[in-house]
């Protein structure tokens, strides 16, 4: 492990104040919903998320900002507009504040407050690491989040949330991989039932997360 792999797993880690306790992505809908109730379902729909919603199109921004010569605001401007809705649209872009401002914070580095894709992978390029790593540890931390949510509300114990995470590992790193030799253009988010929790999440009259 070097001290530059260490110093993204510190940025992605639950302890790094992006407030991503406060999103549940549409979880928290689902969840009130019934579809997801245990484990397995949990799983199945974190799975999708990774595969053909947010992560893979996350995965492929990051995989784009992170090489030479990528224009960033652009990138930035097209994750924004890819979010399907408004709660959505301020996760990403509440998130990415809260990461460049902290990150801005400890090293005195100007990190403009982007959406939260763009924020990291622009500030992980100066690491040099290979963009499949600093995907995977990005995805590893959105999946996190999602598990501890899925643990307190569905809830599981804490067994079967990390067995979760565990069974998804190797979905993360495909996917991680995969979007690493992606054309540019591959962004495309199939998961439809994601995208529309999220959207009647906006309207749910009782709910502990903003997203």
């Amino acid at each position: 492990m070097t001290p530059a792999a260490l110093t993204l797993v510190q940025w992605l880690s639950p302890a790094f104040p992006t407030g991503a306790f406060a999103y549940s992505h549409g979880l928290e809908q689902v969840i009130a919903d019934g579809c997801v109730h245990d484990a397995d379902s949990l799983r199945d729909w974190l799975a999708d998320i990774v595969q053909f919603g947010t992560g893979w199109q996350d995965a492929v921004l990051m995989a784009q900002a992170l090489k030479e010569g990528a224009d960033p605001d652009a990138l930035d401007a097209l994750c924004a507009a890819l979010q399907p809705c408004a709660e959505r649209l301020r996760e990403a872009r509440e998130q990415g504040a809260a990461f460049a401002h902290t990150l801005g914070s400890m090293t005195g580095r100007s990190i403009p407050p982007r959406t939260l894709p763009i924020a990291v992978a622009c500030a992980a390029r100066p690491l040099e690491l290979p963009a499949s790593d600093v995907i995977a540890l990005y995805l590893q931390g959105f999946v996190s989040n999602l598990v501890t949510m899925g643990v307190k509300h569905i809830p599981l114990g804490q067994s079967a949330g990390q067995t979760v995470l565990a069974d998804l590992l190797p979905v993360i790193m495909a996917v991680a991989t995969h979007a690493e030799a992606a054309e540019p253009d591959a962004f495309a988010n199939s998961c439809l039932a994601a995208d529309l929790a999220a959207m009647r999440h906006e309207t749910k009259e009782t709910r502990l997360y903003r997203t």
